[in-house]
C-alpha cells in the first residue's frame, strides 16, 4: 500500500488526517510548521465594509484585537475558515469555494473597502477597480524540522502539500536529510502551491480545487493508479 504524508500544522494536520481515515486513505501526519501570532493592533471598524480571511488561524491566533473589528462581514476563503469566524462571534457574510481570488472577484462591481488579515506570507491578489484591500499580517508559521523516521519512509510514498511555504520547507529538508525526491510524489492543495516545491519529485499532482476533499479525491486516484 501507498504510504501518504500530510504536513501541515496542527490543527489541520489531524482533520486532515481523519478526513483521510474516512474516505479509506491511511495518513501519517508529521507537521513541519507551528503557527504562532504576531502583535498587532486593529484599526477602526468603521473605516471597512468587510474582513477578507483567507484562513481559519486568523481566528485561532488573532488574540483580543479581533474584538473590536466584529461587527464586519466577513468574506471567508472556505467553509473551515466560516466556522472559525463563526466561533469569535462574527458574521459570516462569504463562504467561497475556489480559493480567495475567487472569493474576491465574486464582489466585483461593489465599491468597497476591506481589510484582509492573514498569515505572513499569503497569496497575491488582484482586487478590481472598485475593492480597495488593505492587509494585515496577524500570523506566521515557524518551520520545524521533518523527523528523520518519516523522511527514512517517504520514498515511493505521497506528500499532501496545503501550502507554499510547507512546499519549500519539505524540499529543503529532503535535500538536507539526504531523500530522493525522485522517489517522491507531491500531491498539492493548488498549482502555485505544487510550483514552489520545486522539480526532481516523481510526480507532482495539483488538485482540482483547494480543499481536502478534492486533495484526498486526487490521493485515492493515484494510489489506484500506482
Amino acid at each position: 500500500m501507498t504510504r501518504v504524508f500530510a504536513f501541515r500544522p496542527e490543527p489541520g494536520l489531524s482533520r486532515t488526517v481523519a478526513a483521510g481515515r474516512d474516505d479509506g486513505i491511511e495518513i501519517e501526519g508529521a507537521p513541519l510548521g507551528e503557527v504562532a501570532a504576531l502583535p498587532w493592533d486593529a484599526p477602526p471598524a468603521r473605516e471597512y465594509d468587510g474582513l477578507l480571511v483567507g484562513s481559519a488561524n486568523v481566528f485561532r491566533h488573532g488574540g483580543r484585537a479581533l474584538q473590536g473589528l466584529r461587527a464586519l462581514p466577513v468574506h471567508c476563503v472556505g467553509e473551515a475558515t466560516a466556522e472559525a469566524a463563526r466561533a469569535k462571534g462574527f458574521s459570516v457574510a462569504t463562504t467561497g469555494e475556489g480559493g480567495l481570488q475567487t472569493v474576491l472577484d465574486g464582489l466585483t462591481g461593489q465599491d468597497i473597502h476591506l481589510l484582509r488579515l492573514s498569515g505572513s506570507e499569503r497569496v497575491n491578489l488582484s482586487p478590481t477597480a472598485k475593492v480597495e484591500v488593505d492587509e494585515i499580517a496577524v500570523y506566521e508559521v515557524w518551520p520545524l524540522p521533518l523527523d528523520e523516521v518519516v523522511a527514512q519512509g517517504l520514498p515511493g510514498g505521497i506528500a499532501l502539500l496545503h501550502s507554499a511555504a510547507t512546499a519549500r520547507h519539505l524540499a529543503q529538508e529532503c535535500d538536507r536529510l539526504g531523500v530522493d525526491r525522485a522517489g517522491v510524489a507531491v500531491a498539492a492543495l493548488g498549482s502555485r502551491i505544487a510550483a514552489a516545491a520545486g522539480p526532481g519529485w516523481a510526480a507532482i499532482h495539483s488538485a482540482e480545487r483547494p480543499d481536502d476533499a478534492h486533495l484526498l479525491a486526487l490521493v485515492s486516484q493515484i494510489c489506484k493508479t500506482a
